[in-house]
């Protein structure tokens, strides 16, 4: 019975910084992938970047790399990501998601909207 709730999200300048929070609670397990994903409603489901639980390793979709930092607080069980240098194209809807793999995934949040202005 594993929950994810995003926040974080509003509108912001472009090279602006914004950092999103994802919640965990229920049973999390260390072999999982925490994962950021995004979307519009132009273009498919967009991976961002993820961190495994238990080890913290991170993995980042060349869009991200460089401006983009992905973490997890086991201890407060919750997943981040820290936003940098933020670009009009980075605007979207961001969802927290949890899965076996990078790139997969089983569940998900409701998301929270970045957007960047101008």
């Amino acid at each position: 019975q594993v929950q994810l709730v995003e926040s974080g999200g509003g509108l912001v300048e472009a090279g602006g910084s914004l950092k999103l929070s994802c919640a965990v609670s229920g049973r999390t397990y260390s072999s999982a992938v925490m994962q950021w994903f995004r979307q519009t409603p132009r273009k498919e489901r967009e991976f961002v970047a993820s961190v495994r639980w238990g080890a913290g390793t991170t993995f980042y979709a060349d869009s991200a790399k460089g401006r983009f930092a992905i973490s997890r607080d086991k201890a407060e069980s919750t997943v981040y990501l820290q936003m940098n240098s933020l670009k009009p194209e980075d605007t979207a809807v961001y969802y927290c998601a949890k899965g076996q793999n990078i790139g997969t995934y089983d569940l998900w949040g409701q998301g929270t909207q970045v957007t960047v202005s101008l």
